[in-house]
């Protein structure tokens, strides 16, 4: 079980505008802080970190590492995906099923400010 994960940004003031509305439609909120070092979301803990790295190269597109997001429903996840939009965030996939991942799995994929790929998924049973 993993309890929580960190990514690496350059700004993290950018990184912060960008993530509280984003995460705010699964949910999480900016629970703790240290100034200008990191920053940590969550519902009841900090379980989405995000850690100042100012000399980070921005993240390549073909690097492999994405971080996938619980919703709770397709609606969340519709959320998620316009929310990273209008803060600034680019389309790595929009809204739909992927059948091929399984049935039922519903997910949208956003690149956050430093090319950082992240994803929120729902199942929907019954489809």
């Amino acid at each position: 079980m993993i309890d929580h994960v960190s990514i690496g940004v350059r700004d993290l003031a950018v990184a912060t505008r960008f993530y509280e509305p984003v995460l705010a439609t699964l949910g999480m909120k900016k629970l703790r802080e240290w100034p200008d070092a990191a920053v940590g979301f969550g519902k009841d803990y900090p379980e989405f970190w995000l850690n100042r790295r100012s000399r980070m190269a921005p993240v390549p597109d073909d690097s492999g590492t994405h971080i996938c997001l619980r919703a709770r429903e397709k609606a969340a996840v519709d959320a998620f995906y316009a929310a990273g939009l209008a803060a600034g965030g680019a389309s790595d996939g929009g809204p739909g099923f992927r059948e091929h991942y399984s049935s039922g799995y519903y997910a949208a994929f956003i690149r956050d400010p430093d090319g950082n790929r992240v994803e929120a998924v729902t199942f929907i049973t019954g489809k």
